[in-house]
C-alpha cells in the first residue's frame, strides 16, 4: 500500500507506506491494479518469484518446523541484519536492534519489541526513517524488524488461505513461530513482549496481539488500517480471496482477521492508538497537500474505538488532528508510545531519551 507522493515548493518525496498498485505477473494469478488512496497518480511494479539462493549453512539453532538463519550481518555495534530460510515464507529478511547489555549478559532474557513496517515497506525502515536506534539505546528491549513482503507482493501479517507459484505465504507463522522461535534460541529473547507498527503494520500489530491474547503484553498502532472490509470496499483488491477466502462463504474467517471484530479480545493488552486527519499538520512541509489516505485511515479507526468501547477496553489514543500519512508522525508516535510500551514490559521508562 505504497502511494509516491511529491510535496509542493520543491521538497522531497514522501514515501506513503500503506497502499501501493501492484501489476503482479509470475506469482499469481489474474493481474489488477487497485486504485489510488490519493488524487496523485501511484506507481506499479512487477512482480516475479524470487530465484531461491543457494543452499548456506545453518547458523545458531534451527526453529521446530526447520526455520534457520544462513545468515548474519553486523552493521554496528547494536544492529544485525539476519537471512532466515523459513518453511513458511521463503528467503526473508530481519533487523534487529540488540539491546546496550546484550554482550555483557549473555545468560539474560531480554524484552522484545516487534516493529512492524507498512505496505510495500522493508525490514529497513524503521532505521532508516525514525530514531529508534536513539528511542531505544538506553533501553534493554531486543527490537526485532521483519520483513512483511514476498517477492514485492505484500502478506498482510496472515496465514493466506491460497498459496501461489511462488510458495507458501504463511506470514503469522513466520513472524510469531518460527521467529519467535530463533529470538528466543539465538538472540536472548525473553517472554515479555510489545509489538508496534505503522499502516499495514499498524493492522499487523493489532490483529497478531488480538488473534494471540497473552502473547503481547502491549500493542501500539501508528496510523493504522484498522477496518479490514471498510479498506477492501474502498480499494478491491484482486488477492483478497487468496488471502483471506470469499469475503461472502468465508466470512468466518475474515471476521478472525479484522481488527473491528476482534476489538473485544484486546481485554488485558495495554493499547495505543495514533491517528491524524490527512490536513496538512506541524510536520509537514508548506503548501502540503490534503491526504486522503490517512483521512480515511482516520476513519477507520474511530470505527475501530467504537468497537473497544462496546468491548469495556480502554486505550491510549492520540488523535492528534491535522497530520498526513507520513514518517514525521510516526517517529513522533513511536517515541511517544515507548514508555507505554516499557510500563507494559515491566521496564522502566524514565530510561528513554532524545535523538
Amino acid at each position: 500500500m505504497r502511494a509516491d507522493r511529491v510535496l509542493k515548493s520543491g521538497h522531497r518525496v514522501l514515501v506513503c507506506p500503506l497502499f501501493v498498485v501492484l501489476i503482479l505477473a509470475a506469482c499469481a494469478s489474474p493481474a489488477a491494479t487497485t486504485p489510488a488512496a490519493n488524487p496523485s497518480p501511484t506507481s506499479s511494479a512487477t512482480v516475479a518469484c524470487a530465484t531461491p539462493p543457494p543452499p548456506l549453512p545453518t547458523i545458531g539453532q534451527p526453529a521446530d518446523d526447520g526455520a534457520r538463519m544462513v545468515k548474519v550481518d553486523t552493521l554496528d555495534d547494536r544492529t544485525r541484519d539476519l537471512t532466515i530460510e523459513s518453511p513458511a515464507v521463503g528467503t526473508v529478511m530481519v533487523r534487529l536492534l540488540l539491546p546496550r547489555t546484550f554482550a555483557s549478559q549473555p545468560e539474560a532474557r531480554f524484552p522484545v519489541l516487534y516493529l512492524l513496517h507498512g505496505g510495500g515497506g522493508e525490514y529497513t525502515d524503521w532505521t532508516q526513517n525514525t530514531n529508534v536506534e536513539a528511542y531505544t539505546a538506553p533501553t534493554d528491549l531486543l527490537v526485532v524488524m521483519p520483513a512483511a513482503n514476498s517477492s514485492g507482493l505484500d502478506g498482510w501479517y496472515t496465514d493466506w488461505a491460497e498459496g501461489g507459484t511462488c510458495g507458501p505465504r504463511l506470514w503469522e507463522t513466520f513472524h510469531l513461530t518460527e521467529l519467535r522461535q530463533l529470538l528466543e534460541r539465538n538472540w536472548q529473547a525473553g517472554d515479555r513482549r510489545a509489538i508496534a507498527g505503522l499502516s499495514l503494520g499498524g493492522y499487523g500489530s493489532i490483529t497478531y496481539a488480538a488473534r494471540h491474547p497473552g502473547l503481547f503484553a502491549a500493542a501500539a498502532s501508528y496510523s493504522g488500517a484498522l477496518d479490514l472490509r471498510g479498506y477492501f470496499e474502498r480499494f478491491p483488491d484482486p488477492y483478497e480471496a487468496a488471502r483471506w477466502g470469499d469475503p461472502v462463504t468465508d466470512a468466518s474467517n475474515w471476521d478472525g482477521h479484522d481488527p473491528i471484530e476482534l476489538a473485544p479480545q484486546l481485554r488485558g493488552t495495554a493499547v495505543y492508538l495514533s491517528f491524524g486527519t490527512g490536513q496538512p499538520g506541524p510536520l509537514d512541509p508548506p503548501g502540503a497537500d490534503e491526504d486522503q489516505l490517512e483521512a480515511f485511515i482516520s476513519g477507520g479507526n474511530q470505527r475501530f474505538l467504537a468497537a473497544l468501547t462496546s468491548a469495556g477496553i480502554s486505550a491510549t489514543v492520540d488523535a492528534y488532528g491535522p497530520g498526513t500519512h507520513s514518517w514525521p508522525y510516526w517517529d513522533r508516535e513511536l517515541r511517544a508510545s515507548l514508555p507505554l510500551l516499557l510500563r507494559a514490559l515491566g521496564e522502566s521508562p524514565a530510561a528513554t531519551s532524545s535523538p
